[in-house]
């Protein structure tokens, strides 16, 4: 969509209105001759994009004609997406967004130009040279354009995927494009930021393809060691920044939590997030049901990072508001993972943050599977 008007700092990205600059302008720019003589108004624009968009044969070729779409006339993008949203949102985001980031070293290259700055990318070799790496950002983006919000992952939890590693970077990238389209926000101030930590999955670090560090992911200690260097240098750069922790795996996803939560403006989106929405329906479904909330039961199938924050959220809303007491309200949930009801003594060592909803009262009796804990 050339051409671009070309700010006066190299530093500034370009302003690009494509096709639509007008003829005056064109002149005034020395780009008489250098481009076709139409000039067209934005719906025209957006047409084209269009055509394009839906000429493509599968949703990965989408998803990477918008990358690149974005990364190259950002305001096309954007009224490409909010004119037609309910088809878009589902290839910039879930379910297409988990393809892309299986395969984000492959298609890499061709989701924008050479060196367009598209978010950070933090190894873990070079976490004492945040302050480097930030500046280096700073660098490429205009001034005054100081990022207000970051979404930041470390690829150990995608979706239901797993371990990806640096290829988790796409879910940052989503997530605040889904932000800016439904929240207005600014996307010139949003910054998706990856942690290039290593990754225990195979499948990467034998891939010749791959573009994240070759290595298994650090032990706890240098894990959170490091990002309390990335995430000093980043607030020390940008006081006021909103940071979402994404897709980190269960334990490190608490951790980064609890660590940081009453130090910086932060939340995980995978527990609060989460939390939050299905504590509105929690609150909606207590005054429908015409039972007293002291007489809910809640059973949660799966233990992981969402389900957790859920229950926790919906114990301290049962505390707060009807005036429960927390091991009243706590014991009012039950969980199920893999291995049936999680309880005290089911003779396995539970990870950190199943063990506050053990159950205690369950005696000798262990139910294997949800069945079993349906008729218990």
């Amino acid at each position: 969509m050339a051409p671009s008007i070309q700010t006066a700092s190299p530093t500034k990205k370009p302003l690009s209105v494509g096709t639509a600059l007008p003829y005056a302008t064109r002149t005034a720019m020395h780009l008489k001759g250098l481009v076709p003589s139409a000039v067209e108004d934005f719906s025209a624009q957006e047409a084209r994009a269009r055509e394009q968009l839906r000429s493509k044969g599968t949703d990965l070729e989408k998803y990477i004609f918008l990358s690149w779409l974005r990364n190259t006339n950002l305001n096309l993008f954007y009224r490409l997406v909010l004119g037609n949203l309910k088809e878009i949102a589902p290839i910039i985001y879930t379910p297409t967004v988990g393809q892309a980031c299986q395969e984000f070293s492959h298609i890499y290259p061709f989701l924008a130009p050479p060196n367009a700055v598209d978010g950070l990318y933090v190894p873990l070799n070079e976490v004492d040279n945040i302050g480097e790496i930030i500046q280096n950002y700073k660098e490429s983006i205009p001034e005054g354009d100081v990022p207000e919000i970051t979404v930041i992952t470390d690829g150990s939890r995608i979706l239901g995927l797993g371990d990806l590693g640096m290829n988790g970077m796409g879910i940052p990238v989503g997530k605040l494009q889904l932000y800016v389209a439904a929240a207005g926000l600014d996307p010139r101030r949003c910054l998706p930021i990856v942690l290039d930590f290593g990754t225990d999955n195979p499948k990467y670090l034998e891939d010749p393809l791959y573009l994240g560090i070759r290595q298994k992911r650090p032990d706890d200690a240098e894990f959170y060691a490091a990002t309390e260097k990335v995430l000093t240098g980043l607030t020390t750069a940008f006081p006021e920044i909103f940071i979402q922790f994404e897709d980190f795996n269960t334990p490190h996803a608490f951790g980064l939590l609890e660590q940081w939560r009453d130090r910086i403006l932060c939340f995980n989106d995978d527990i609060q997030g989460t939390g939050s929405v299905i504590l509105a329906g929690f609150i909606s479904a207590i005054k429908l049901a015409g039972i007293p909330a002291k007489d809910q039961r809640v059973l949660f199938v799966g233990a992981g990072s969402a389900g957790v924050g859920v229950a926790k959220q919906l114990v301290d809303y049962l505390v707060i508001e009807h005036k429960i007491p927390e091991e009243q309200a706590k014991a009012m949930f039950w969980f199920v993972d893999s291995r049936g009801v999680i309880t005290a003594n089911r003779g396995d060592t539970l990870a950190d943050h199943k063990v506050y909803f053990a159950r205690t009262d369950n005696g000798d009796t262990q139910c294997k599977n949800l069945e079993e804990t349906l008729e218990y």
